[in-house]
């Protein structure tokens, strides 16, 4: 038994088109892998790409070049900003 094989503990159904099965049917032949292989492996590849996506933030290089120089030059705190740090350093010195 294959380490894949003995690692399944779920059942995924899914209806297809047949025109659609025919060509994942090929793609599968043309791995060397069964169709259900197939399309478990292409499912979990998209799934993670989707969530790679979710989870990664882009910036344009504009966007990338204005946020390096607030990182080096940060503007100043607004007086809000300010009153929450104190309010917070206040609250860990009562802790300790």
């Amino acid at each position: 038994m294959a380490p894949s094989e003995t690692t399944r503990t779920a059942r995924v159904e899914a209806r297809i088109a047949p025109d659609a099965l025919a060509v994942v049917r090929r793609a599968a032949e043309l791995q060397g892998r069964s169709i259900s292989d197939f399309v478990v492996a292409a499912a979990l590849k998209d799934a993670q790409r989707t969530i790679e996506d979710a989870q990664i933030i882009r910036l344009s290089v504009e966007d990338q070049q204005r946020f390096a120089a607030l990182l080096i030059d940060p503007p100043p705190l607004a007086a809000a900003m300010k009153r929450a740090l104190k309010a917070r350093q206040s609250l860990i010195a009562d802790v300790k």
